[in-house]
């Protein structure tokens, strides 16, 4: 008993309410995959509805269906997807939608789903490389700052120029829909293991 070192014991594996007893796998919630085709198929079935002036119909199709059993092609189709169906209606129409959308059977579950959608759109509205790529092309010499910004160029506030309006328009939606569902959302979404 004197040769055993007791400061190498690890005293949480003896503890069966330790975190390391636990399975982890039990925390992510089983999801049904989901085939990029089927995607596509459902794509083209909700671009149909919003082509047919059905845009409310259209996003809570698009939300009520998420894929969120499907690899990252088919998940990227389903984004593009509510993005264009976001961009699609007028502002004025944004407020009685997700308000018709909250009241509705599960109403808070889409919206939680909008959420990720909107976060998830924010997220790839980050420049691309093809930024400095042509600034390469072009013989610019970029150094970074101690600000942390770089001498890429002006900042685009709200001009009308790709990718600036859809994020605009995620701005707006993430707007009108904490004024509605609350900071509750952002807080089970950022918790939500199921991702979009």
């Amino acid at each position: 008993m004197a040769a055993i070192n007791w400061r190498t014991i690890n005293i949480d594996a003896l503890d069966p309410e330790s975190a390391t007893n636990f399975d982890l796998s039990t925390l992510t919630p089983a999801v049904q995959p989901v085939s990029t085709a089927d995607v596509q198929t459902l794509s083209g079935q909700i671009r149909q509805l919003l082509r047919g002036g059905d845009s409310e119909g259209a996003l809570k199709g698009a939300l009520e269906n998420a894929p969120y059993g499907a690899d990252e092609a088919g998940k990227a189709i389903h984004l593009a997807t509510v993005t264009e169906i976001l961009q699609n209606i007028r502002q004025a129409e944004m407020t009685p939608i997700l308000q018709r959308m909250y009241k509705s059977d599960g109403g808070s579950e889409m919206c939680d789903t909008l959420m990720k959608y909107l976060y998830k759109g924010m997220a790839q509205g980050a420049p691309t490389g093809s930024e400095s790529r042509t600034n390469a092309a072009s013989g610019r010499n970029i150094t970074p700052q101690a600000t942390g910004f770089t001498q890429a160029g002006g900042r685009n506030f709200g001009g009308a120029e790709g990718g600036s309006q859809a994020m605009s328009v995620l701005l707006s939606w993430h707007e009108k829909l904490v004024e509605l569902a609350g900071a509750g959302s952002i807080v089970r979404v950022m918790s939500d293991r199921r991702t979009v």
